[in-house]
């Protein structure tokens, strides 16, 4: 088997996803910590463009862009599918994850100084949300993928990890079981997946790494 590196940040909601996708592959591969201060040569080597992880260095060509990473790692080790076999499934997919990425730009807001501002957060995030719960997660599946997970349940999970995070920093509730039943659930059976579970952070760990950064912020108020 070719050399696999994943460069990113262990607290990266982006890196996440590579590690989760190599993981249920059963791929192995050596992790190289970046520092987000200090990025190494190499990083900035395989990612001139835009200098940001994770980057996936399989037989020393790197693939930039977390969900780019993810599908090329589904066609390289096509074990434990992915992304649907069917063409318009397939379109289907793409089309949640292109939806889940977008709604990453309002996390930002939650980080305002303006209580107005993340309140305005808040309610974009539940619009958004919504549409998950309504046309995402509408039926009685446990996972978008049915029983396992695919490239959909790997975009949202990491956007409701984050989510979750923010929750305990702000003290704001988004994620609401009467509000959201379907996502909670569903968020509750993905967190619960042992590779998963074994491969990623708890939220105590990163409320610890991101709560004195966010007092900072918020004593510039």
């Amino acid at each position: 088997m070719a050399e696999v590196k994943l460069h990113g940040f262990w607290y990266s909601p982006f890196t996440f996803r590579v590690v989760w996708a190599l993981n249920l592959k059963g791929i192995p591969y050596e992790h190289i910590e970046e520092d987000r201060f200090n990025k190494s040569p190499q990083l900035l080597q395989y990612n001139p463009v835009y200098k940001k992880t994770p980057v996936l260095l399989h037989d020393g060509k790197p693939i930039c862009e977390s969900m780019l990473i993810v599908e090329y790692i589904d066609e390289i080790w096509p074990q434990n599918s992915l992304l649907p076999a069917d063409p318009y499934d397939r379109a289907q997919a793409r089309f949640w994850v292109k939806y889940v990425d977008e709604m990453f730009s309002l996390i930002a807001h939650l980080d305002s100084t303006s209580d107005e501002e993340r309140e305005k957060a808040k309610k974009s995030i539940w619009e958004r949300l919504g549409v998950v719960e309504d046309q995402c997660l509408g039926d009685e599946r446990k996972f978008n993928g049915g029983d396992t997970l695919n490239i959909v349940d790997i975009a949202l999970g990491s956007f409701v990890k984050v989510i979750d995070v923010h929750e305990d920093l702000f003290e704001v509730k988004i994620l609401q079981s009467e509000r959201f039943p379907r996502l909670k659930l569903w968020f509750n059976n993905f967190k619960d997946v042992p590779i998963v579970k074994e491969n990623t952070p708890s939220k105590e760990k990163l409320v610890a790494l991101f709560k004195p950064l966010i007092e900072k912020i918020l004593a510039r108020k």
